[in-house]
């Protein structure tokens, strides 16, 4: 591979918008994807109005039968409170979202990178080669053999996991809250429904509180998406099974106007990790920068990765081009600090938020309180989904102040 190349590792979301915008820039990009497109995530397939935009300015077909148009979402708390909000006006992000499963997103965002001139190579694998503590090269192999290639610079995007970023020294801040979840595919006449939905009032057969959120996702073709999150900050959080936590949803907590139940389900659960709160660390070295999931970019607010992917990954390739254009790489390192301005405060509030909702008496008591007062849950709404227009942001760090003082008269966990 030529100097002043890149390659990104991983296909993903927050890799193949790096890939794309480099590559619209006219840089030499070469993306790897160690499956074939297209390949299965977990994942709530659930995209709001940011990612939206970002998809929207790499092109992507919005009329493709694979995406389903949603115009809000419809939260419950338990069996007798229901609030359906549509996504608000905002001056820059759209009033819409969508679903779509990540394994026609995935690849068609790959094939938009393509288009703009990406190298995409599927079903190949990538390890660093590292001499001295620093990245050398980096060893690929697939069917056909392996080679040893010797990129500019390298984007890390290899998702939660984060294989490739780990043999370079990144760690997670154990400080951070995770979270995990678990989701599968069931029929339902009610997929064409326009509303994402979400159950705020988790409970077991019993009738006890679960520590956690359950949502229903409509694909527009006859299925829906059905999951289960919860997070770490909910003490007892590592005894908690997600899939028995989701087979109690849909045996008791979801609405029976989507039909669920085991004769309609159509995929075993998939359960993973969500890193969040850019909780990995280092982001840079001296020749390589980490994005997305791969970074831990997942927003701990509502648990949405797809649209920090992509901006993250737009963000990357804007200090990667400045590196690749100037030869200094020491631009990389301004990285940090940009996602620190754009997003700190914001997942600043969203720890403390977290820890506060670890409690689930405190999570069932915020949301039957809130589903009582529409003002109130369109604000949340705003808030939890990073849609706050410009003149509300400085309502901030006053918000912030507020949700430290609630948490600091908790008992510790």
């Amino acid at each position: 591979m030529a100097s002043k190349s890149v390659l990104v590792v991983g296909g993903g979301p927050a890799g193949s918008a790096a890939a794309y915008w480099l590559a619209r820039d006219g840089h030499d990009v070469t993306l790897i994807e160690k499956k074939e497109y297209p390949r299965e995530k977990t994942c709530g397939d659930g995209l709001t109005p940011r990612a939206i935009l970002q998809l929207d300015d790499m092109g992507f077909d919005f009329d493709v039968p694979e995406f389903h148009k949603i115009t809000g979402l419809r939260s419950y708390a338990g069996d007798d409170l229901m609030l359906e909000m549509t996504w608000p006006d905002h001056s820059r992000f759209p009033n819409w979202g969508g679903v779509i499963r990540r394994s026609d997103l995935d690849e068609q965002v790959a094939r938009l990178a393509e288009k703009e001139g990406v190298k995409v190579r599927e079903k190949t694998t990538a390890a660093p080669v590292i001499e001295e503590g620093l990245l050398t090269s980096v060893a690929l192999a697939n069917g056909d053999g392996s080679e040893t290639i010797n990129p500019d610079i390298t984007i890390i995007a290899d998702g939660s996991m984060n294989r490739f970023g780990r043999e370079l020294g990144t760690e997670r801040r154990r400080d951070y809250p995770m979270g995990m979840a678990a989701r599968g595919y069931y029929s339902s006449e009610m997929s064409t429904d326009p509303f994402l939905e979400s159950q705020l009032d988790l409970r077991d057969s019993t009738g006890a509180t679960m520590p956690g959120y359950g949502w229903v996702f409509p694909l527009g073709d006859g299925t829906v998406n059905v999951g289960v999150g919860l997070l770490s900050t909910f003490k007892r959080w590592k005894h908690v099974n997600t899939t028995h936590m989701m087979n109690d949803y849909v045996d008791h907590g979801a609405p029976d106007h989507w039909g669920l139940s085991e004769e309609s389900r159509l995929s075993k659960p998939m359960g993973g990790k969500l890193t969040m709160s850019f909780s990995k660390g280092p982001l840079v070295g001296a020749n390589w920068i980490t994005i997305g999931d791969a970074a831990g970019a997942i927003n701990p607010w509502n648990g949405e990765g797809i649209s920090y992917a992509y901006e993250t990954g737009r963000i990357a390739a804007e200090y990667v081009g400045q590196a690749l254009g100037s030869g200094d790489h020491g631009v990389l390192h301004r990285y940090p600090q940009r996602l620190q301005d754009e997003y700190g405060l914001y997942y600043k509030m969203a720890r403390i938020f977290v820890k506060l909702i670890g409690y689930p008496s405190v999570m069932r008591t915020l949301a039957h309180t809130g589903l009582r007062n529409r003002p109130l849950m369109e604000w949340t709404l705003k808030v939890m989904a990073n849609l706050l227009d410009e003149d509300e942001k400085q309502m901030g760090e006053r918000v912030y102040d507020s949700i430290a003082a609630v948490v600091r008269t908790l008992p510790v966990a």
